[in-house]
């Protein structure tokens, strides 16, 4: 069996899908890919099944081996094969014992290397992420270390594409959020000044969360929350009155009161934030948020944005 060899891991590099949802109500939170719009797009690069786990690199890649050779697609991130530049979003056929050197990410916090096959650990829960915080799935629940040999799986039967020619168009940094359980218990003007404002993202950033730095939030009294559950995209205002989006690897209940969600079609927005961005907040309706989704769903399906 084909395998892909760390020489060099970089910052934080792990094994990621699309996550194992449906177990919250043991602890468990989804996981996952932290851009899932961009591990889908890679995968289907290569003709894999979108689920297909991949390499997920955060703020610097890596260096990698391929001895039985491979075809891989590198999402965001400067690369050298060989010592070769390699444009990202297209196709590369690594011959048998070529290196593949990353670099940082052109835009953006997070890169995915999608090879042909997928790469093939066991599963847990059904899913090959990497929980990171719990030590659950990837390779022993934790980041990649220099000499791990990963196994790549058969190649789909679905034929690979050139290149990404169009990419969907975004909002730099504009999160759109439904209301949250407990947005009643701010007031007007707090709920204002949170969707007129910016919010730096601080240096307490993992896949857990992410800490933000603004104008303070306070609720209209100080009777504490009894502990609910909480979802990916949930934006918590903590004590210091500061919001705190919850991410892939959240906990699963919370206390803090939840000021707002972000909608589902710009969770990968989160994914590419890094420290010292600047967010704002767009308010949405429900009815909005299944829109917007089922736009980018539909967006997907369509399939026409390769070359």
């Amino acid at each position: 069996m084909s395998c892909l060899q760390v020489i060099a891991p970089g910052f934080f590099t792990t094994v990621q899908d699309l996550g194992r949802p449906g177990y919250a109500h043991l602890g468990v939170s989804a996981c996952g890919a932290a851009d899932p719009l961009s591990l889908r797009l890679g995968n289907m690069l290569l003709g894999n099944p979108q689920s297909a786990a991949a390499l997920e690199m955060t703020m610097t890649g890596g260096t990698f081996r391929f001895p039985e050779g491979a075809t891989f697609a590198l999402t965001g991130f400067d690369s050298k094969l060989n010592g070769t530049p390699i444009a990202p979003w297209t196709t590369t056929v690594a011959h048998p014992h070529t290196e593949l050197c990353v670099g940082r990410p052109q835009s953006g916090a997070r890169g995915y290397l999608c090879i042909r096959g997928g790469i093939r650990v066991p599963l847990v829960l059904g899913s090959a992420s990497t929980h990171f915080l719990s030590g659950l799935g990837g390779v022993n629940g934790r980041a990649l270390q220099a000499g791990d040999l990963l196994p790549i799986g058969r190649e789909p039967i679905a034929s690979p594409k050139a290149a990404l020619s169009r990419r969907l168009v975004i909002s730099d940094n504009i999160l759109r959020t439904t209301p949250g359980p407990q947005t009643s218990r701010f007031s007007d003007e707090t709920q204002q000044t949170f969707y007129h404002s910016q919010y730096v993202v601080s240096k307490q950033v993992n896949r857990m969360g992410l800490r933000l730095q603004g104008p303070e939030l306070r609720t209209l009294t100080d009777a504490g929350e009894l502990s609910q559950g909480v979802s990916n995209g949930s934006i918590q205002v903590t004590n210091s009155g500061q919001p705190l989006i919850l991410f892939v690897e959240q906990q699963t209940t919370g206390g803090y009161p939840l000021i707002a969600n972000i909608i589902s079609a710009d969770l990968h927005k989160v994914g590419q934030l890094a420290p010292g961005n600047r967010v704002t907040f767009e308010r949405v309706t429900i009815a909005e948020a299944v829109a917007f989704y089922r736009q980018q769903e539909a967006w997907i399906a369509a399939g026409d944005m390769f070359a």
